[in-house]
């Protein structure tokens, strides 16, 4: 595990990880897009089209960077870096169909998942958190 859920910051992060429906994925050309995820510490499962220009520079380079939008008026920040795998088998589809079901609307997830059909595991390797505390600024990097 990457978070440790007895440090309140950590706690925090791994609390936006799971609720929020947007990250930002960046490869190292770079190009930065927005994806819908799933966290299951310290992964992120994205789906993706095959034709894309992120799975094609994810081919030639596997690294990543991947970002939550910034909340509390940019003082609320929650940054990974990890390597991207092909994921031929991914875990954890029907806890990704559960979070974006409203976002689907009457398209059922499996014809979703045929327009979508790539998918990465993202092993996060590095988190980088920060928000503004009571007594100033809280910073954990991850390890």
């Amino acid at each position: 595990m990457l978070l440790d859920p007895g440090d309140p910051l950590l706690a925090h992060a791994h609390e936006r990880l799971h609720a929020e429906p947007v990250i930002w994925l960046a490869t190292s050309r770079p190009h930065a897009v927005p994806v819908w995820f799933r966290w299951s510490d310290p992964a992120v499962t994205v789906f993706s089209r095959p034709d894309t220009a992120k799975i094609g520079q994810l081919r030639r380079d596997p690294a990543v960077a991947l970002h939550l939008d910034t909340a509390a008026g940019g003082t609320d920040v929650v940054l990974l870096e990890g390597v991207a795998e092909f994921d031929d088998r991914p875990v954890g589809e029907d806890a990704f169909a559960a979070k974006y079901a409203d976002q689907l609307g009457e398209q059922s997830f499996a014809a979703w998942r045929e327009t979508f059909s790539v998918a990465l595991k993202i092993v996060a390797r590095r988190l980088v958190v920060w928000r503004a505390g009571e007594d100033g600024p809280e910073y954990r990097s991850v390890p």
